[in-house]
């Protein structure tokens, strides 16, 4: 009885769950600007719980959405990038970079300028991801009939997420129900909210380094003295000192607000992944380091210092707020390179991100000002300036050097050269701190460095702590995971030893020119078959069952299997030794010969890349489309038994051998 009832929840589970996914609904409008240039609006209601990907989600995590222009040239071209309604984001720690997602409804807005006159129709594809516990990827064509000259009254906006109720074209494509109104889908968690603190945090810290540099530091008592001098009270010279960090903290406030205004609130992440944008971010910081380490002084032109200078004589609130753009100009030698690798870091968090960024920065510059300006007896507890601010600043300047090739890494990522392969990248790293370590130590001196006889206990401790941090990315050169720093560096496939150096001599006997034809090696040196065809013809040869793993390159439960289950002893013993494993990437971006291209029996979709036929294979075989899905088949590609009970991901161990073992069994 219990074999019976075990049998019907598992035909049922299968029943349930290996269904046709389409988890997000569309519908469309055309709305008319001119006789010449149109907005084609797409609309979509996701399913509660299931989430899609932005357009602007970085790459090396999910599938980011994209559009597709069928037919576009000398026929229209699209004005600019779309628009979207806002989403939200969140950091996966699987890909190690945040993702931009939406949930419940989304609003797409392409603008586009008809350039042949006698066109009738636009047709446009969706390429985007949606996921919940398992992912599908899907691509939706729209069909945008044109509006005669008279048909449709020219719109004012395109920005609002509420749908034009005037008339227009509108042809459902899988909602034929009215579109209700929208709302603006504002983050509810508080992903965003953490975003920021730890933006200002990162920046306040940021306002407390620059503060110890030899441009700003012995400003602090000269500063003070003005006011305790020039006021006629203390309590007169507590309220000017109070207005004066106010003044520094609106100008830094004011710069953060006019970079999100010239490059936009919603741009800026699209900036921070771009190839270029990162390439001249790279050289940027570049320039910044140098400045540091005392190559050379970014000054701001000295007639700007005097003009400023002759204002803050003038006296009263006036006064003191061009005292506090004096030292903004003044002190730029040394906060500038710190500000803009701020502001830099803030923009490819996006929205208001910079307008935090330089509220923490100016909060920290501008506080010890108004705290000594209150509390005068503190002047003496101050240290005294000396060669230990140019220490300071030489510090920043090896960490400005470090980040930059964080952004020579993200674009040698987007663009696969692999020029900048984990190795490398680490390799770099290592000499940074271990310089440094030598620099704190007092072995290596630069050129605006005070002669030392000594080193003070807390230099010490700070080159301790960088050597240690030395001697920790070491281990990373032979693939150790680097845990305190994963974020950084590129991911450990993206290497010269995806498998690690230390483990070459392990994998002798299963080297590449050994490997069937066909096959390479995959997760935890796996090896395995990208190509049905080929892999069910070695499975024909040596007589084992095949395991089908529909996967994607950014399939986050895809990867947490492989992580979570696949590396357990009892489940890698079965995966290499007892089966014949074929991953099918649905999300391949790679072109089929046009030979192979053709229309699917299934969907009707014209089947172009290689993720399309894998998909259109599981779709037609399986009548699924999520991924992961795992299949146990024989030698004539007939299921064993169901598909893996959950479809998708499960973290249960004992749950999968149980699966594999009974489908096995079943083969033999």
């Amino acid at each position: 009885m219990k074999k019976i009832v075990l049998l019907l929840v598992i035909v049922f589970t299968q029943f349930t769950q290996a269904q046709l996914l389409d988890p997000v609904k569309w519908s469309q409008k055309i709305e008319k600007i001119s006789d010449t240039e149109f907005n084609l609006v797409f609309i979509g209601t996701i399913d509660k719980d299931w989430h899609m990907y932005s357009q602007y989600t970085p790459d090396g995590g999910a599938l980011p959405l994209e559009l597709l222009y069928e037919e576009a040239k000398g026929n229209y071209e699209p004005l600019g990038k779309a628009k979207e309604s806002p989403y939200k984001k969140h950091f996966n720690d699987v890909f190690g970079v945040d993702e931009y997602y939406f949930e419940s409804k989304v609003k797409i807005q392409q603008r586009i300028k008809i350039l042949n006159t006698k066109l009738t129709q636009v047709v446009l594809k969706l390429n985007y991801q949606a996921c919940k516990e398992s992912c599908i990827n899907q691509e939706k064509s729209f069909t945008f009939v044109l509006p005669k000259a008279s048909a449709i009254a020219p719109v004012v906006t395109q920005d609002s997420l509420v749908p034009d109720t005037t008339a227009f074209a509108q042809t459902p494509v899988a909602d034929t129900k009215p579109e209700p109104k929208e709302t603006a889908v504002v983050p509810t968690e508080t992903n965003q909210d953490k975003g920021w603190l730890s933006i200002f945090i990162l920046a306040f810290l940021g306002g407390f380094a620059a503060l110890l540099t030899p441009c700003v530091f012995p400003m602090i008592p000269m500063t003070v003295s003005f006011f305790t001098k020039q006021s006629k009270t203390p309590a007169q010279g507590k309220k000017n000192a109070i207005i004066y960090g106010i003044s520094i903290i609106a100008i830094y406030v004011i710069l953060g607000l006019s970079v999100t205004a010239i490059f936009g609130a919603d741009a800026l992440n699209a900036l921070s992944t771009n190839v270029w944008f990162n390439l001249i971010f790279f050289f940027l910081l570049l320039v910044f380091a140098a400045s540091f380490l005392g190559a050379f002084e970014i000054m701001l032109p000295n007639s700007w210092a005097n003009k400023v200078d002759r204002q803050a004589d003038r006296g009263g609130i006036i006064g003191i707020l061009f005292m506090a753009l004096a030292l903004a100009i003044v002190s730029f030698s040394c906060t500038g390179p710190i500000v803009g690798t701020l502001l830099v870091e803030a923009a490819s968090k996006g929205g208001f991100a910079p307008v935090i960024g330089m509220l923490g920065f100016s909060s920290a510059l501008a506080l010890p000002f108004m705290l000594f300006a209150m509390f005068p007896g503190w002047l003496n507890s101050l240290p005294k300036s000396g060669g230990w601010l140019n220490t300071v600043k030489v510090f920043l300047g090896f960490l400005e050097l470090a980040l930059a090739f964080k952004f020579l890494s993200n674009a040698d990522l987007v663009l696969q050269l692999h020029l900048l392969e984990r190795e490398v990248f680490l390799a770099i790293w290592i000499a940074i701190f271990g310089v440094l370590s030598l620099y704190l130590l007092g072995k290596i001196t630069l050129p605006h460095d005070s002669p030392l006889s000594s080193i003070s206990v807390s230099r010490l401790f700070i080159a301790l702590l960088s050597l240690s941090f030395t001697i920790y990315l070491i281990p990373g050169l032979w693939g150790a995971p680097l845990k305190l720093i994963n974020a950084f560096p590129p991911p450990m496939e993206y290497s010269e030893s995806p498998m690690g150096v230390g483990k070459t001599a392990a994998v002798s006997a299963v080297s590449t020119a050994g490997l069937p034809e066909g096959a390479e090696l995959g997760p935890h040196q796996l090896v395995v078959f990208n190509d049905y065809d080929k892999g069910l013809a070695y499975a024909k040869q040596i007589h084992k069952p095949i395991l089908l793993d529909f996967t994607g390159y950014a399939c986050v439960n895809c990867r947490k299997m492989e992580n979570n289950v696949w590396s357990d002893p009892r489940i890698l013993t079965i995966l290499k030794n007892e089966v014949v494993l074929i991953s099918l990437y649905v999300d391949d971006k790679r072109m089929l010969p046009v030979s192979e291209q053709k229309k699917s029996a299934e969907t009707g979709e014209l089947l172009e890349t290689i993720g399309d036929k894998w998909t259109d294979f599981m779709i037609s075989k399986y009548k699924t489309n999520t991924q992961p899905l795992y299949v146990l088949t024989d030698l004539e590609g007939n299921s064993l038994h169901p598909t893996h009970p959950t479809c998708s991901y499960d973290p249960d161990i004992q749950l999968y051998e149980n699966w594999l073992q009974t489908g096995i069994a079943q083969f033999k």
